[in-house]
């Protein structure tokens, strides 16, 4: 390919690189930002460390019903929480259940052999999780679906895609135009 064409397809890819890249500028960082957030959440102390329990013997465990009964008492009379339970994440190796509750980003952890609360802690990695997957938008009751963050997702996640082959290609055209003046 003559070099004046080469040349011109990089200025096409550079004016599409600009034209991507300022308006996604703030969401790419956001995400990156929220994304390094995320990969050093237990180090950061962003995730709450998990307690231990007193036995990791399943036969000696209470019920689940047990389970969430003492976090849902507790999160009412100590945390003063009126929400419901969202999940419960078993740890066996730790004898532990960590009972998440919607909309509060609390979790309570339950030893699972004695039903005694071992910790309550702010959940921050899910708030971070919620703004770098945009559903926060969702979440606070904008839209009644999942619609923003399928939107936002879609839209950055091409953008970066555009973004990847133009700078691909803003790379790699002027190596091919150099490569060819050597070789005339």
């Amino acid at each position: 390919m003559p070099n004046k064409k080469i040349a011109q397809r990089t200025r096409l890819f550079r004016s599409i690189h600009r034209w991507v890249s300022i308006p996604l500028l703030v969401f790419m960082f956001l995400i990156g930002t929220t994304g390094l957030l995320l990969g050093w959440k237990k180090q950061t102390a962003l995730l709450p460390p998990t307690a231990s329990g007193i036995t990791q013997a399943p036969a000696s465990w209470i019920s689940v019903s047990q389970v969430m009964e003492s976090a849902e008492k507790y999160a009412t009379n100590e945390l003063q929480l009126e929400a419901a339970i969202d999940r419960i994440d078993v740890r066996p190796d730790d004898g532990v259940a960590k009972v998440l509750f919607n909309d509060v980003f609390w979790e309570v952890q339950v030893d699972l052999s004695s039903g005694q609360i071992l910790s309550a802690n702010r959940r921050t990695s899910d708030i971070i999780e919620k703004i770098h997957d945009g559903s926060l938008i969702d979440w606070a009751g904008y839209w009644d679906s999942e619609i923003f963050k399928l939107t936002y997702t879609t839209i950055v996640s091409l953008g970066l895609m555009v973004l990847s082959l133009s700078g691909f290609y803003l790379w790699y055209n002027p190596k091919r135009i150099k490569n060819n003046k050597l070789q005339s």
